[in-house]
């Protein structure tokens, strides 16, 4: 083997099926979803870990842990069939105040929305307690600033609250059957665009439901 030859070895990439392992091992041992440049710091040069999450998703199909997309990153997790195995292991979640779920509900379909859009939407100001606790939860983050006079800042959901429902992306928002089943929401309708008056954080009945599907979410 001439030295080009040896050179050009050294930096061969493991076979495919040594990468799936690779990031079998990254994934199972992380509590945080894990991007595909986290992965490509991680493993050896050459390697694909684009192609081989791909391998990976295939192989865990139909089987009780799955390999899914989150956002820009990915992880494994329980399959959604199965979650109702996981309940003694869980903690419940805190339910959150009507204001806070209406609040992250408008941020969720109408993101980035600025606090003033918020307030239109649902016809009350919104406290900063409010927003403090979704902070808080990190459900929501800041985003860029609008291009609107007095620059004002803009709020979208995170990676961690896409996380909880089991979302690939903001376009696959749960509905009121799903925040119902998590606990997060009680029988009741959500205010709709028109704004209702009220107190701050007030509550206003008689309203269309926010939660209905958007056409383009």
């Amino acid at each position: 083997m001439s030295d080009g030859d040896e050179t050009e070895s050294l930096f061969e990439a493991p076979p495919m099926a040594e990468q799936e392992r690779m990031v079998e091992a990254v994934l199972f041992a992380s509590a945080e979803p894990v991007s595909v440049r986290d992965l490509e710091a991680r493993m050896p040069h050459g390697c694909d870990p684009t192609e081989a999450l791909q391998h990976l998703r295939r192989r865990y199909e139909g089987r009780g842990v799955q390999v899914v997309r989150i956002g820009d990153a990915w992880a494994i997790r329980t399959a959604p069939d199965l979650g109702f195995l996981m309940q003694k292991e869980t903690v419940e979640t805190r339910k959150l105040s009507r204001a806070a779920i209406e609040t992250l509900a408008i941020i969720a379909y109408h993101q980035p929305a600025t606090r003033a859009e918020i307030e239109e939407i649902r016809g009350v100001s919104v406290s900063r307690g409010t927003i403090d606790q979704l902070l808080e939860m990190e459900w929501i983050r800041f985003g860029r600033r609008k291009m609107t006079p007095g620059r004002p800042v803009t709020f979208v959901v995170t990676p961690e609250f896409l996380d909880h429902f089991g979302l690939e992306t903001a376009r696959d928002l749960p509905g009121l059957k799903e925040l119902r089943a998590a606990g997060l929401l009680e029988n009741r309708p959500l205010p709709g665009a028109e704004p209702a008056g009220g107190d701050e954080d007030g509550e206003a009945d008689g309203q269309p439901e926010l939660f209905e599907e958007p056409d383009d979410a």
